[in-house]
């Protein structure tokens, strides 16, 4: 007799195709024990019927269960759980614990403790509401989907099989690498051979990486302030002293920069949250003071595909002429961030040592990975995408400096080559954290600018509004709800 029809059902709150669900539920129930070896199986015409779904979709989880030695077909006989099927691996019974974590002490027992690194607390479900002007998010309706699925098929193909499946130890895959020497690097002006370059799991992983290879307690960092959550978080478990530099309209001074350091941390191209642009004279100032007090830059260039207004200024790494500037790109903002690809360009030896020390860590990127991304670069998916996305950020970027002209509202730092967010101040006697809860319950989201401050208490008056994840038509009143709110607390005595 058939299993029971009655014990199938499909979840609803289960996501995936028709026919994967199909195929996770009969696969489930066979690892679970409900249907044991040479137990036969409804036919595709019952299930079907009893999951209310088409023929051909049953058919298809069938086959694929086939496929994998779950189930065996027996011609007219039907469908018939595999005597070779996987078993859910068995365990002693666990001994109950006597509270949620035992008997150990934790606080005693973790020997150096992190706090949250980013500061900026983001909704997992941004996406469910009408107005998330959310930093950094992919928008579905402008990535290319298709022709990444393809990208993703053809690495997974047999001439592939290596850079797939091998354990590559402390290597790269070499067609990202040499892409990213090719192609990627000179578009900022720079030049590097590929024992320069290491790919890591995003700009946040090179940031580490970099921090740990030249910094110790005993050595003095500089960061801008306000700047990356993240970075300060990193360096602060490092255990180097930093200091914080405070940035203008133009974004580091140069002149600013504490004597003594051993590395500076920066973002010269958009600088993080401002956006402001470094211009060429501080550059060089800059690579001058660098040079002149023998200290290190670490570039952080996470945003520079987005310069859609005007063309990018070059990197602070291409006008480096005494091998003085660690670069850090990312494809995570450009692709989408659940990506986590960046890769590190310096000379020759810091990179011999942050592969090995990534090596200790993680080995290398997965390979999969590396080799999908590297064909979507090269068969010129990328740039399309780019030209694509720049485009629609530039008719944000208008609709929203409409709106924000419309509304009254004032604008902090404005960024003259583009990007994907504006830096914003509330007026005198708002705090944008509460602000930004209470237009948290009428759909719309801002990231209050505290977070981004080295000092507690300072940046309370600002926030950032960013434009990748927000449709163009629904900005006018994203806006106009942020300036009721502003108003509103204006009021309040």
């Amino acid at each position: 007799m058939p299993a029971a029809l009655d014990s199938l059902f499909l979840d609803p709150a289960d996501d995936g195709t028709l026919q994967s669900r199909i195929r996770r539920m009969l696969s489930q129930a066979i690892l679970s024990g409900r249907f044991r070896p040479g137990e036969r199986l409804p036919s595709s015409r019952q299930l079907a019927r009893h999951l209310g779904v088409s023929r051909i979709t049953v058919t298809l989880a069938y086959t694929e269960l086939v496929s994998d030695d779950y189930v065996t077909a027996r011609g007219r006989s039907g469908y018939f759980v595999s005597d070779n099927a996987p078993e859910a691996p068995r365990f002693a019974p666990l001994a109950p614990r006597r509270n949620g974590v035992g008997t150990v002490d934790w606080t005693r027992a973790i020997a150096r403790g992190f706090g949250p690194p980013f500061g900026v607390d983001k909704p997992g479900d941004w996406a469910s509401y009408r107005y998330p002007f959310i930093y950094g998010q992919t928008d579905p309706t402008l990535f290319d989907g298709a022709n990444w699925r393809l990208c993703a098929l053809q690495a997974l193909g047999r001439r592939d099989f290596a850079a797939l499946t091998s354990d590559q130890y402390d290597r790269d895959d070499p067609k990202l690498v040499e892409f990213i020497a090719r192609v990627s690097l000179p578009r900022r002006g720079i030049q590097a051979a590929p024992d320069e370059i290491l790919v890591t799991l995003g700009a946040q992983n090179a940031l580490w990486l970099a921090a740990q290879l030249l910094l110790t307690p005993d050595r003095h960092a500089a960061i801008e302030d306000p700047g990356y959550p993240a970075l300060r978080a990193l360096l602060a478990q490092n255990g180097a002293r930093i200091s914080p530099v405070a940035v203008d309209a133009e974004g580091l001074p140069p002149e600013a920069v504490p004597g003594g350091i051993d590395v500076l941390f920066t973002t010269p191209g958009h600088q993080c949250p401002t956006t402001a642009t470094l211009p060429l004279d501080r550059r060089r100032a800059l690579l001058a003071r660098a040079e002149a007090e023998n200290f290190l830059i670490v570039e952080d260039d996470y945003d520079f595909e987005m310069s859609f207004l005007k063309p990018p200024s070059p990197s602070l790494k291409s006008l480096d002429r005494d091998g003085r500037v660690i670069y850090v790109g990312s494809f995570s903002k450009s692709l989408f961030p659940g990506l986590r690809l960046g890769y590190l360009v310096g000379p020759a030896p810091f990179i011999a040592e942050a592969r090995n020390l990534r090596g200790a860590v993680l080995r290398h990127p997965p390979g999969l990975i590396q080799r999908t991304v590297a064909y979507f670069l090269s068969l010129g998916h990328y740039d399309a995408l780019i030209r694509r996305v720049g485009r629609a950020y530039h008719e944000r970027r208008r609709v929203i400096d409409a709106a924000i002209a419309t509304a009254g509202l004032q604008v902090a730092g404005a960024p003259a080559f583009g990007g994907s967010a504006i830096w914003m101040r509330a007026p005198e006697g708002i705090e944008t954290g509460a602000l930004a809860a209470r237009l948290q319950t009428r759909g719309v989201l801002i990231e209050p600018g505290a977070p981004f401050f080295a000092t507690p208490g300072a940046g309370g008056d600002t926030y950032r509004l960013a434009y990748s994840s927000i449709p163009a038509s629904r900005i006018p009143d994203g806006v106009a709800l942020i300036a009721e709110a502003l108003a509103v607390g204006r009021e309040k005595p």
